[in-house]
């Protein structure tokens, strides 16, 4: 896990040194054990390390093989490249390290681009062929880890970070700050997911999951996608014979999920998911497992912490557990810091839990598995059911996971910004794809490719990295995904959802833990918005910055400060939270 970033020239430059190191140097807390640059005429390549696999200096980056013409920046994890490289010396190649890293760069010489669909992991890489001037770029098929760009004639710029990204668009490549039209309307809209390419700036873009784009030496960019997730149910098995198939892929998940030089822990938040990532890691013989969870202080009948719960798992399973308790006091303060380590806006409640939990956990380990990901792929979401037997699927999705309408979104922003219904016509385009025929698998598929990637996962990944620590999510696992998109909808969504995924966890895991009701990690002091906090938000957007920018009409702020806890969305979030927000996001990174 790590910082990846680099720069191409196309008009007969060499690359801009000074502005790449100031992305390296912006990317510091992903990668605190260690940086690299390469630079060879129109090509540079950064790295921040974060030292998990092969400790050695032997797995540094960028990493050069000189024999093969390669170089590459890599984040992530490859969990099974110790069998890929049995493979490869098998047809003759040598190594001179056991890092992840080695195995990517022998793979792509071997297979060419198609080495990732041999890869079982989380990445985000650049490979630079030294003799033909290309340099590939390539992200994981649920996008768990990010890549960011900015490109034009002259010059392509990427990095792991939106924020840092900022630091390197310097002169005639400089990159502006105007909002994109697109992403204001999916950020307001589509519950804060802006789908990929997209982000909130209008020059920076992002490589979609599942994608590899090909840069030639004179700058013309092909990008295709490589993996897609066909919902093709299986009806051949029963119910019983199901779970069987299902506790198999969980093991291998999280078994894969172990593959590290170092210890590993988990988030365990009292959820079903967290807790039978904790069952079945105890289930593999793991001993002395360091768990940790947070908690909030409550807000009227809201109660903030579940340590109820993640209590009873630890203690069955003997773990080293930690439990963070936040009062108010440490909440406010923390913000600034937490936005800052956005790439993007987010506006979930729970961001800030990430942000706290990760600082406590880097103190003891340096990897954790999470449990992101189950409600989407295994349907625990209240909006899945009714998707049955819909005779109008995207009306249906869109009044439940939708913020607000298009009519909503135009009273909200300044008349320039309105646009047409995009966020309607993006799942419209979605839902009319192939590989899944059902309205709910329309909406799983959804929910798995687009929603997941660029909410709850970009958010573990922000924040664990904001604090030198690296998640691993094996609901994730892509082998895992694809064998729940054929299991039958109606064994995922029966009894309030993720039925199949309770009943097979029945089998590792107290009844208490997957009997109790659906929970997350709440934060109910941004959800009503009051004291400290609302005066924060009035500050926010009452200054001079806010109102020169102009993204937001001043009326409809205004209608939101006055009746603070009254404009909460159809997911439970405050709508003046999502305003102010974005505008302290802006602050923190464009204003500076």
């Amino acid at each position: 896990m790590c910082g990846i970033a680099g720069t191409i020239r196309f008009d007969g430059r060499s690359a801009e040194l000074s502005g790449l190191e100031q992305i390296i140097g912006a990317m510091r807390r992903r990668g605190p054990d260690g940086e690299g640059l390469i630079a060879r005429g129109p090509l540079a390549l950064g790295h921040r390390r974060l030292k998990v696999i092969d400790l050695s200096e032997r797995g540094a980056q960028p990493m050069v093989d000189s024999e093969l013409g390669l170089t590459l920046a890599f984040n992530g994890c490859i969990y099974n490249h110790r069998e890929l490289r049995r493979e490869l010396e098998a047809r003759g190649y040598r190594f001179f390290s056991s890092s992840d890293t080695e195995v990517i760069l022998k793979a792509y010489h071997a297979w060419g681009e198609d080495c990732v669909k041999r890869f079982n992991g989380m990445f985000a890489f650049a490979i630079a062929e030294r003799d033909s001037g290309r340099v590939v770029l390539a992200r994981d098929r649920l996008g768990i880890k990010p890549l960011y760009y900015h490109a034009n004639e002259r010059s392509f710029l990427f990095a792991s970070s939106l924020p840092a990204l900022l630091k390197g668009g310097i002169g005639d490549d400089g990159i502006d700050s105007r909002v994109d039209p697109i992403a204001l309307h999916h950020y307001m809209t589509f519950h804060s997911v802006v789908p990929a390419p997209h982000t909130i700036l209008n020059s920076v873009r992002k490589l979609p999951p599942a994608s590899i784009m090909i840069i030639g030496a004179d700058g013309h960019r092909h990008e295709r996608k490589y993996w897609d997730l066909d919902f093709a149910e299986d009806r051949s098995r029963s119910f019983e014979e199901w779970q069987d198939v299902l506790i198999d892929g969980l093991r291998k998940a999280v078994k894969r999920r172990l593959v590290a030089d170092v210890p590993v822990g988990v988030l365990l938040s009292g959820g079903l998911d967290s807790s039978l990532i904790v069952g079945l890691l105890a289930e593999a013989g793991q001993t002395g497992l360091e768990t940790f969870s947070v908690g909030f202080e409550s807000v009227g009948d809201e109660k903030g912490d579940e340590f109820r719960y993640s209590d009873i798992v630890a203690e069955r399973f003997e773990t080293r557990h930690h439990k963070l308790f936040v009062d108010s006091n440490e909440l406010l303060p923390a913000l600034a810091d937490c936005v800052a380590a956005m790439s993007e806006p987010m506006v979930s409640h729970d961001v800030i839990g990430f942000y706290l939990l990760s600082r406590e956990v880097a103190k003891h380990v340096k990897v954790v598995q999470s449990g992101q990901g189950a409600d989407e792929v295994f349907g625990g979401y209240h909006w899945y059911p009714p998707m049955v037997g819909s005779e109008d699927p995207v009306a249906d999705y869109t009044r439940v996971f939708f913020d607000c309408d298009h009519a909503g979104f135009a009273e909200a922003v300044a008349p320039e910004l309105v646009g047409d219904d995009c966020s309607l016509r993006f799942v419209e385009d979605h839902f009319a794809l192939p590989g899944a025929k059902l309205p709910i698998d329309k909406a799983l598929r959804l929910d798995t490719t687009i929603m997941l990637v660029d909410d709850p996962v970009k958010r573990v990944d922000n924040m664990t990295m904001a604090w030198g620590l690296e998640a691993r999510v094996p609901f994730l696992d892509h082998e895992l995904v694809e064998l729940a998109a054929r299991i039958p909808a109606e064994h995922k969504i029966q009894a309030g959802g993720k039925y199949i995924l309770k009943e097979t966890a029945r089998r590792v895991i107290p009844a208490e833990v997957i009997d109790r009701p659906k929970g997350y990690f709440p934060v109910p002091a941004l959800k009503y918005l009051r004291g400290p906090y609302l005066a924060f938000v009035r500050d926010v957007l009452g200054s001079e910055k806010a109102r020169t920018r102009g993204v937001f009409r001043q009326d409809y702020v205004q209608r939101l400060l006055d009746e603070p806890e009254e404009h909460i969305t159809p997911l439970n979030g405050s709508k003046l939270w999502q305003v102010a927000l974005l505008e302290h996001w802006f602050q923190t990174h464009l204003d500076d």
